[in-house]
């Protein structure tokens, strides 16, 4: 059951936002290229990235370092090249979820576990889709839209042309959409029935977190999905993305996880968190490596303080 969402407001036109509105066009025209043609020019931004983006880069191998000490340094210098090809065609990804279309990604997408979306629904029940931050989170959300009325939850755009143009996007495929911040509407869409797709797998700058293990290190982590499980009654299903080396989509959602929401938010938490754990692992390149994930620890050290 979708949830009533406010109209969208009037575009912000002042000439403070041209400048934004000349790259989101940008965007918007970069959208209809052919996809053969975004991937080879993604990686090819993808290279520029890591060369110009230093501070990133080095974020990235420290993250892959702490991640995979297993693997020897070449293989995780692969393993960064390939990251930052996946981020390059990310963006294309992201740009033609919102503004383009998705029809070459249809005809080679495939899609398993929606058995378990519809278990988990049985009798009205509202689910979390868990996922993690992954380059093809937005295109696979659009993709998983045309199965499974998803709604989301989002970070608001700090420039308000970008943050109107993504709306307006999103407005296209998904059921709603609510800020961060919206707790309360998130938890009467998922009382009603609805699905909210969720991404807890980032250091979080506010909210209740805890400490649980991530590729074996700790990573201080929101409570949310507990605290959404808690709060609304929903059942909570992974869902797992990745984009195949054929340049198309394997959508899978996992059984609804059992006895979920427990009395214990740090067992519930770390539970998802292994989730996701997974799902990296499945496809480690299009993970965000990009991001500070153990920027806070237990001792108070961090493990980026030299870069």
């Amino acid at each position: 059951m979708a949830s009533a969402q406010p109209p969208l407001p009037p575009p912000p036109l002042s000439p403070r936002h041209w400048p934004t509105w000349l790259g989101i066009g940008a965007m918007a025209l970069a959208a209809r290229l052919p996809w053969m043609w975004q991937r080879a020019i993604g990686r090819g931004i993808g290279t520029l990235l890591r060369v110009a983006l230093r501070e990133r880069r080095e974020v990235a191998a420290r993250n892959l370092a702490l991640c995979f000490p297993e693997r020897e340094p070449d293989a995780r210098e692969r393993l960064l090249r390939e990251h930052f090809d996946a981020l390059g065609i990310g963006l294309f990804e992201f740009a033609r979820a919102w503004w383009g279309s998705v029809a070459p990604m249809r005809r080679g997408l495939v899609v398993e576990g929606l058995e378990h979306l519809e278990a988990a629904r049985a009798g009205g029940r509202g689910v979390i889709v868990v996922s993690g931050h992954f380059s093809t989170l937005e295109m696979c959300g659009r993709l998983m839209c045309d199965h499974a009325p998803l709604a989301g939850m989002y970070r608001p755009h700090a420039q308000p042309a970008m943050e109107w143009a993504v709306r307006r996007g999103r407005a296209r495929y998904a059921a709603a959409m609510f800020p961060k911040q919206d707790v309360r509407g998130a938890v009467r869409h998922l009382k009603k029935g609805g699905l909210l797709w969720y991404a807890p797998d980032q250091d979080p700058s506010r909210g209740d977190a805890v400490y649980v293990p991530f590729f074996g290190q700790p990573a201080h982590s929101l409570t949310s999905t507990h605290s959404l499980a808690r709060l609304s009654g929903a059942a909570v299903v992974l869902y797992q993305h990745r984009r195949r080396a054929d340049g198309g989509y394997t959508l899978t959602l996992w059984p609804a996880l059992d006895h979920y929401p427990s009395d214990d938010p740090v067992a519930d938490t770390a539970r998802v968190i292994a989730g996701i754990e997974t799902m990296v692992r499945a496809a480690p390149d299009q993970y965000l490596w990009i991001h500070r994930r153990f920027k806070r620890q237990p001792d108070g050290s961090s493990p980026y303080a030299n870069l």
